[in-house]
């Protein structure tokens, strides 16, 4: 990233002077700033790349680059000239609900099918709060960094709570409890938790007994986004089942788009007072689509045979091949990485050198001489690739490590 750096002004300002940025000074913040840079870097590598005749560079940046699981395709495909009831009241997404509900082993819950996790997070936390409640999130949570203030928007505060690991628990809580005990200030009723958060890691059955105790206890509700639950599930640590989640929070959804869907996610509401008029809030919130048949479609197939905990099990698998790679070459990282997001910190000339050839994602600069790069596989990454990666990158370390 440092030969990029020059971009960037002393003031602040972003200043484009070459071939693309010519004539505009853009004002960021330091946050801006990264991800600015990061999208050059990524720019020239393919323009560099594309000049020297190679037109494609095997993807890391995310879990969502590819379409959808075949078996999903042939459902839509098979069924694309019926007709279907419309925003989700249609057959395949009953039948979809009841398959996950078995799959919870409860079917007292209530399940709605919303296109994007963002939209679920908004739609959800706007639904059950009070004008003067407020959402903890531990500071690299999504709904933090990664939904333009969404949350913020329907009049809801944000705690955000420093963590080295991305994971909350009670002692963390509890000084921003203590802090809130009057109504001269806002009060904090929701915790919202992924798992695995957005650094990789996980959270496990004990540690989410002991948490959603402890939210129980001080009148808290808990909340979890599962854009990426299935791989937390093939994670061995977390010893979590299906039938565990509705007794370990009030809410959570099972992510879609990210596990081999097209696009969806499933909302469980667990806790009673949450279903109640939920689908005014999501048709007031744009989330109820004319065509709901179609995610219920792809939730019929995810959970049918096991799909869904199978395309995990696959994005884990491929992940810690780069994992194990990393460790064996020396190169520390930024967490644990149990799941499909593993983040390692290079030397700055070891990580554009990987860039020249691979995409990722820029993550963080850990020092002035390091770069924290996030690699990201899916149920569709090819494993011939990842070997090829590895195989490259000993190579590469070998050579930068002299």
């Amino acid at each position: 990233m440092a030969r990029w750096a020059h971009y960037i002004n002393k003031n602040g300002h972003f200043q484009r002077n070459d071939l693309f940025f010519r004539e505009s000074v853009i004002e960021c913040s330091l946050k801006q700033q990264h991800v600015i840079l990061s999208l050059i870097y990524r720019l020239r590598m393919r323009i560099e790349l594309q000049e020297k005749g190679i037109f494609a560079m095997y993807s890391f940046q995310n879990d969502y680059s590819e379409g959808a699981h075949p078996n999903i395709l042939r459902a839509l495909e098979t069924i694309n000239y019926h007709q279907n009831n419309s925003y989700g009241l249609d057959e395949h997404s009953d039948n979809a609900r009841e398959l996950i509900q078995e799959a919870l082993e409860d079917y007292s819950v209530d399940i709605h099918f919303i296109a994007g996790g963002t939209l679920t997070n908004l739609t959800f936390i706007s639904h059950i709060l009070r004008p003067y409640e407020a959402v903890l999130s531990a500071d690299t949570g999504h709904i933090n960094t990664h939904e333009t203030g969404a949350i913020e928007s329907t009049g809801h505060k944000v705690f955000s709570i420093p963590t080295e690991d991305g994971k909350l628990t009670p002692d963390f809580i509890r000084p921003v409890l203590k802090l809130h005990e009057n109504e001269h200030w806002v009060e904090p009723r929701l915790v919202y938790i992924s798992t695995p958060t957005e650094v990789g890691t996980v959270y496990t059955k004990e540690e989410l007994e002991t948490l959603y105790a402890f939210c129980k206890r001080h009148d808290l509700y808990l909340y979890m986004d599962g854009a990426r639950l299935s791989m937390a599930m093939a994670a061995e640590e977390t010893h979590l089942t299906f039938p565990d989640l509705p007794n370990l929070c009030d809410a959570f959804y099972i992510g879609g788009t990210k596990v081999g869907a097209m696009f969806g996610e499933a909302l469980v509401i667990v806790k009673e007072e949450f279903k109640d008029h939920f689908r005014f809030n999501m048709k007031q919130h744009g989330a109820i689509l004319a065509k709901g048949w179609m995610m219920g479609v792809q939730f019929e197939e995810l959970f049918r045979d096991g799909l869904y905990l199978e395309l995990g099990r696959k994005g884990v698998a491929m992940a810690q091949i780069l994992k194990e790679v990393f460790e064996k070459t020396g190169i520390p990282l930024l967490a644990p990485a149990p799941t499909n997001q593993v983040f390692p910190i290079l030397p700055d000339a070891l990580a554009e050198a990987v860039n020249e050839r691979f995409l990722t994602t820029f993550q963080c600069k850990p020092d002035k001489d390091h770069t924290c790069l996030r690699f990201c596989t899916s149920w569709a990454t090819n494993e011939e690739a990842v070997r090829d990666f590895a195989s490259e990158f000993e190579d590469l370390a070998a050579k930068f490590n002299r």
